[in-house]
């Protein structure tokens, strides 16, 4: 790479058609005499946009919304977390979704067939508009995930919702457990709990076990002010139940 590529706008195209990545391709370049840019590479679903934004400098996403494995909605909200976002651009066939790409604050949202002059309109806009990270993440919050992203050593590793034993605040960070290990977010408990309420339950001030993974409850007076502890399903783990949210141990039998 010279060093007036570097200066240049960075693109990730992400779709999971090839056809329409073939498409996006053949449109940058036809935008290139007027917006000189690198196309940095190619995705096929949410997940491919993380890993390589992970690993490559990006500005601008040109993301699909309708993907396999992770849909380009909640890509945008991960994509969000990172300590410099790229600007996304939507593109897709259904204009159905227009409100939600607004919603997580995108920059742009363009209807397939695109043509060169919108995308070019959109690029341009892309430059000059540089949403904040406390921006993109707000506005994104009412787009439930169905992972966390946990940014460790410069790269995304995405932990599904399925997966989590249960979450714990400590300090600043929410400790997420896993089966296999444990990670660590900067994220709110509370706001954890509004987005998945349905999915997790209160047990104390600061820990919220999947209801999935809660075995049974076992009296525990030494450890616990409310005398019951949750019983982890398949670690055999105990958490302590507080007083206030002892009402839980009937809610579950």
């Amino acid at each position: 790479m010279t060093l007036a590529d570097a200066r240049l706008p960075r693109i990730l195209v992400a779709d999971d058609e090839a056809p329409a990545r073939a498409r996006l391709r053949d449109l940058l370049d036809d935008c290139r005499a007027e917006f000189p840019l690198v196309l940095v590479d190619e995705a096929r679903n949410g997940r491919e946009v993380l890993e390589i934004a992970g690993r490559e400098k990006v500005d601008i996403v040109l993301l699909d919304i309708r993907m396999p494995q992770m849909d380009g909605i909640e890509a945008a909200r991960h994509l969000a977390g990172m300590p410099n976002p790229p600007g996304v651009i939507f593109t897709t066939a259904f204009d159905a979704y227009a409100i939600k790409a607004f919603e997580v604050n995108a920059i742009d949202y363009l209807l397939k067939p695109i043509r060169a002059e919108r995308l070019l309109a959109a690029l341009r806009k892309a430059v000059a508009t540089s949403p904040s990270r406390e921006a993109l993440a707000a506005a994104a919050a009412g787009h439930p995930r169905r992972h966390l992203s946990v940014h460790e050593r410069g790269r995304i590793h995405l932990v599904a919702l399925a997966d989590v034993l249960y979450l714990r605040a400590e300090q600043k960070y929410v400790t997420v457990r896993t089966a296999a290990r444990e990670f660590l977010v900067e994220e709110s408990l509370t706001r954890l709990e509004e987005e998945f309420g349905d999915e997790f339950v209160r047990i104390h001030r600061n820990c919220l076990v999947a209801r999935a993974a809660v075995e049974g409850f076992e009296r525990n007076a030494a450890e616990s002010e409310s005398g019951w502890a949750v019983v982890i399903r398949g670690t055999g783990e105990r958490l302590a139940v507080s007083r206030r949210q002892q009402h839980v141990v009937k809610e579950f039998r």
